[in-house]
């Protein structure tokens, strides 16, 4: 009986599947722990065995009726033994389809731990044996069961009351509150990780200043600058004096327009507008073209600025940090622990001219400006889509009239300040050392109710809405984090810090990681600023959610009307001021930012001091509870796949395309290489060839097909093999971190997403001046960037490969 199959006596045809109909059609990989299952049946073995010694005997001849026939020393005892065996033959067919029923869900191949969940397959876990069990709508309905739009709207209330800023009182009780909330929901592990960091504050007895000065330096007329509390963090303290000229947005794009109209930046104060990039990049912009300050205002163009209709007050400054990067500047690539501090000259990420030590760039925010100001620009007309909204502003590009000059003086400090990041835990069952992690900023320089509070109240309630489903018998395969981060107007400082300090570990452990900042900006257009590998689990999420302003319409169908790809309508890059950037560029960890904004009217008070919960919830007509819970259930949603499934719905194999969609672009300079290396390169007796790059791409996209046909043709009830798959698909965002390049000095590693001389990005953009500024064109430099690139590529497609006895390239 050591096959456990039974055959039937002669004459007699069971109906049931064979050996190879009984194991169950592929199913989604998800798994739960099943309940012990039964011992068995002693009255079914008893019948096996009764059967084998019937296979012993001599065979009956006859058919159909040869049962009855069969010889036998005394005819009722042959009848007897007839029916007890049609008896237990019953017995097993009612116990056979029984078990059928039962299997249909639950994977024949998995022992007693593993049980499928799909759209149709339900959830057992460890519940009580007679308790129904859950499929995946009704995971679904008790998730969304759970969230509670009142709880949303109390703690936005709450968190948006007043600004809270880094190491104000006002902060620390918030800290206490969210603290206390996640020890009541009954979290496994609650508690707070500190840093010391330096931020910077005004100061309060010598406010920053803007005047228009003579040419002997007198005082000429005092400008509005800035409303007393708002600044932009990380400004470069000093005094700078200088004429006016305009450049738009501060986009590279708008300096190079500058250049091409003959107006120079260099030694002048430049004012931009807000929006399109963010203030440090607006900054690092003004300071590659040698200007000397950066004023920043917002133009009724882009930010409504009619109180009557819900816009920005024309005395409203809008404030944001300059700092070209991620986490405290002062300790680049280290944890900011225990005080630990850097030398200035350590200091690589705030705006400074390195071409003149005394000139720094400073960067400052510009309520409305007074009409004196504007009017003074003269020079060339500014193109036609630069010209904004201001009353009875020409929009010239400058500079000012012969003799116009500004100071502009920067006197803010800096501060020794302890921030702290609030952690709340609930441990998985098969895989807790793997962690999903969802996190929000807490603090605001302003109240913060788009900034801070909705990102809180979101988190808050799906710790709470995780731990209630927990306790009624739902149990987690893999860790989920939730995490309150710390200073993150500053530059995603707390969140930064954090990964900065367990960075040897996190590649190991985070296998994705969610951002609720800035999650309700409208209502009627959802963004997704995402790594490539969760693009597909989005897409199956918003498939089953709701529209907030469309009730029985999905965010999939509303997005996709009249033929839009629905790509195209959500998914963006990762942008540098959120804290998703720094765990994937920094980290290597696949990370997303879920929004909904307004399409036709940006929200106005974003990083103002009127960023309130009632103008937020005017802005999007009473809906703000509503459409807060929606991205809850999103974001549940995601979780609930991430957390579960045994095999991690990460697309690994996405990098292959958006490779392909990167390196295409290179084809057209091959020609160019190769003759511009033969005829300039001395000692060199070919042109260059970007046929490894190429063929680093190949060997990844092979690996990546090599590993879905492995996981397909696996044993889903191998533990081990699960665990391998899954570290390997996990850590495919780290292997595209260089490993060529210092993290205090290049932090954002990412080839792809992040930033230096060996990026992708920067690769073509070096490429690009063969025919832009061929003079220009460091051909020891782009090989080296080729370098950089090539083996990065090559050593994630090794990564991917597995052991290093299954790697196959002939590279």
């Amino acid at each position: 009986m050591g096959s456990g199959r039974i055959r039937s006596p002669a004459g007699i045809k069971v109906h049931g599947r064979d050996e190879k109909s009984q194991k169950p059609a592929r199913r989604s990989y998800t798994i739960y722990r099943n309940g012990p299952e039964g011992d068995g049946d002693p009255e079914l073995e008893g019948l096996r065995v009764d059967m084998v010694q019937a296979e012993g005997a001599e065979p009956v001849r006859g058919t159909g009726a040869a049962w009855g026939k069969a010889p036998c020393p005394q005819r009722d005892q042959c009848k007897t033994v007839a029916y007890l065996l049609l008896g237990g033959l019953l017995v097993f067919v009612v116990a056979f389809l029984l078990g059928y029923v039962s299997s249909r869900v639950s994977c024949s191949v998995c022992g007693d731990f593993l049980t499928v969940v799909s759209e149709e397959g339900p959830y057992e876990g460890e519940r009580d044996p007679g308790a129904a069990p859950l499929y995946w709508a009704d995971l679904r309905e008790m998730f969304q069961r759970q969230l509670n739009e009142e709880q949303i709207e109390g703690t936005i209330r709450k968190m948006s009351e007043a600004p809270h800023p880094p190491g104000s009182p006002q902060l620390d009780a918030l800290s206490s509150h969210v603290l206390n909330a996640f020890a009541s929901y009954g979290l496994d592990h609650s508690w707070t990780d500190s840093h010391y960091v330096r931020l910077q504050s005004p100061d309060r007895q010598r406010p920053n200043f803007l005047h228009r000065v003579g040419a002997d330096g007198a005082v000429l007329e005092r400008l509005p600058l800035e409303e007393p509390e708002v600044y932009c963090p990380y400004s470069a303290a000093g005094h700078v004096t200088g004429g006016l000229v305009f450049a738009n947005y501060g986009r590279r794009e708008d300096f190079a327009t500058l250049r091409q109209q003959g107006v120079s930046p260099e030694g002048q104060l430049v004012i931009v507008r807000v929006g399109e990039i963010s203030f440090a990049e607006k900054v690092a912009n003004a300071e590659a073209s040698h200007a000397s300050g950066v004023l920043i205002y917002p133009d009724p163009f882009d930010i409504p600025q009619d109180s009557r209709k819900l816009g920005l007050s024309r005395n409203t400054s809008v404030y944001g940090h300059v700092h070209m990067g991620a986490g405290d500047p002062y300790s680049p690539g280290f944890p900011s622990f225990n005080h630990t501090q850097f030398p200035p000259s350590a200091v690589l990420r705030t705006p400074q001219n390195p071409s003149t030590a005394h000139q720094r760039q400073r960067g400052c925010p510009l309520a409305q400006p007074s009409p004196s100001l504007p009017r003074q620009l003269a020079g060339p007309a500014a193109p036609h889509s630069w010209r904004g909204r201001l009353p009875n502003v020409l929009y010239r590009l400058g500079p000012g009239e012969p003799g116009f000059r500004l100071q502009l003086g920067v006197q803010n400090v800096l501060q020794a300040v302890m921030i702290s990041n609030i952690f709340g835990c609930m441990e998985g069952r098969f895989e807790p050392d793997h962690y999903l992690i969802v996190g929000a900023q807490r603090d605001s320089l302003g109240p913060g109710a788009a900034r801070s509070g909705v990102g809180t109240a979101i988190l808050l309630e799906l710790a709470r809405s995780f731990a209630a489903m927990v306790r009624n018998g739902f149990q987690l395969r893999r860790s989920l984090l939730f995490v309150s981060w710390d200073a993150g107007d500053f530059g995603s400082v707390g969140s930064t810090e954090w990964l900065e300090g367990y960075l040897t570990m996190l590649h190991l452990k985070a296998a994705a990681y969610i951002s609720l900042d800035n999650a309700v900006l409208g209502y009627d257009k959802f963004l997704a600023k995402t790594s490539p590998v969760l693009i597909s689990l989005i897409e199956s999420v918003i498939r089953q959610v709701d529209s907030p302003n469309r009730s029985g319409q999905s965010i999939f169908s509303q997005v996709t009307e009249q033929g839009r790809r629905w790509e195209s309508e959500v998914v963006r890059p990762l942008p540098m001021d959120s804290s998703a950037f720094a765990f994937t560029a920094f980290g290597g960890v696949p990370a997303v930012e879920f929004s909904f904004a307004e399409d036709s009217r940006p929200y106005p008070f974003l990083n103002t001091m009127a960023d309130t919960y009632d103008n937020l919830n005017r802005a999007l007509y009473g809906r703000l509870p509503a459409v807060a819970k929606t991205v809850a259930e999103v974001v549940g949603h995601m979780l609930i796949k991430l957390a579960h499934d045994h095999l991690l719905p990460l697309d690994y194999w996405c990098y292959g395309d958006v490779l392909l969609r990167h390196i295409t672009q290179f084809s057209e300079y091959t020609a160019l290489l190769k003759v511009r290396m033969v005829g300039i390169c001395r000692g060199w007796s070919r042109g260059l060839t970007l046929q490894w790059m190429y063929s680093a791409r190949g060997d990844y996209t092979r690996a990546a097909e090599k590993l879905r046909k492995d996981i397909y043709s696996s044993e889903e009830h191998n533990e081990r093999l699960l665990r391998m798959y899954n570290v390997r698909i996990m850590r495919v965002e780290f292997y595209f971190l260089s490993q060529y390049v210092a993290v205090t000095e290049t932090p954002f590693r990412h080839i792809l997403h992040g930033q230096g001389p060996h990026t992708l990005g920067a690769l073509l953009e070096h490429v690009h001046l063969l025919r832009e500024a061929p003079a220009h064109f460091d051909e020891v430099l782009f090989r080296r960037q080729l370098a950089l690139v090539t083996w990065t590529l090559q050593g994630a497609a090794n990564a991917l490969s597995g052991d290093v006895w299954n790697i196959d390239n002939n590279f």
